[in-house]
């Protein structure tokens, strides 16, 4: 009998035309669910006939409660290194292997800068009216160059995007808790002195820190009052860094010029969130690592996890 693999999220329809499931099909059954399960009830419902899951990056939390109502689950593939909505030690308590892949930093660097120049330059707004028979051009772009990107971070992504940025003739500063001026130097970058300078000195904001205690929140209404009201927000990182209220009342009330958003707080988000509508918002449904490549990556890595698994000698194991 062979085992049931679930793939969650394949809202494209794409995880067994990317990557060759062959080696694993005498196997292990794939049922691709192209829809959202929402809620741990409907999680637990629909996946308790399967053996093995595969999830993409933090979409799907796995607490230790849903996991307990699992009983045949033995294996967890989510995509990247690194994953904070799945209970190690539950899966441990229960038999449950949890392993990863690798994850491509540029497709994220990519549409950090699509959300920025499509801000700068109103190019949603634009498009729509030409495609409507409207008016014939009603924005003013804002010049990249010259103008100063401030990142909130310089890791992998953080740094690929000052490099892009210091090509389009920006200046770049950066700034995180633990960022050293031997590492901006690195990058060619200027170092920050404080949070609060980069906000209120910057044009572009642009956000690449991981989520942990210390970042959530790391934007509140306070931070978003430094902005200039002619300065615009990225975040393609994680919601929480950023207070969502505050972030709406800021573009609701025009504090500052816009906002590019690629991750939102309830994924996917709800019809009738007040994220779908505001004013000065360009908003992507959490594209950032959803490229060709990384996808091809994604699921052909989660094929060589399962055969691993199924030969007793799992890989990329996490945490």
């Amino acid at each position: 009998m062979r085992l049931r693999c679930a793939v969650l999220d394949d809202f494209q329809r794409v995880a067994t035309e990317v990557a060759d499931w062959s080696p694993v099909a005498d196997e292990v059954e794939i049922v691709s669910f192209d829809t959202h399960l929402d809620g741990e009830d409907a999680l637990a419902a629909t996946l308790a006939d399967f053996d093995i899951v595969v999830t993409l990056r933090e979409r799907v939390p796995f607490p230790g409660s849903l996991i307990a109502r699992l009983p045949r689950l033995k294996l967890i593939v989510a995509s990247g290194m690194r994953n904070s909505v799945i209970d190690y030690a539950a899966a441990e308590e229960h038999g449950v292997i949890v392993c990863g892949t690798t994850s491509s930093s540029t497709p994220p660097v990519e549409l950090t800068w699509a959300l920025l120049l499509g801000l700068a330059r109103g190019l949603v707004e634009e498009s729509n009216a030409l495609r409507s028979d409207g008016p014939w051009q009603s924005t003013v772009g804002t010049d990249l160059h010259g103008s100063r990107l401030g990142l909130l971070g310089l890791g992998k992504i953080g740094s690929l995007v000052a490099r892009v940025g210091l090509a389009f003739g920006m200046h770049v500063s950066a700034w995180s808790q633990n960022l050293t001026k031997e590492r901006t130097d690195e990058v060619g970058v200027e170092l920050a002195p404080s949070r609060e300078d980069l906000l209120t000195g910057s044009d572009f904001v642009s956000i690449h820190l991981a989520l942990s205690d210390r970042t959530r929140g790391l934007l509140g209404p306070d931070e978003l009052a430094l902005l200039k009201p002619t300065a615009y927000l990225i975040n393609t990182s994680r919601a929480a860094i950023v207070d969502q209220e505050a972030l709406l009342a800021a573009l609701y009330e025009g504090r500052i010029a816009g906002a590019g958003v690629d991750v939102f707080d309830i994924e996917p988000l709800p019809a009738g969130h007040p994220m779908r509508t505001a004013p000065r918002l360009l908003a992507t449904p959490h594209l950032g690592y959803v490229s060709h490549a990384n996808y091809t990556t994604y699921y052909g890595q989660a094929v060589e996890n399962i055969r691993a698994f199924l030969a007793g000698a799992p890989v990329r194991r996490l945490p």
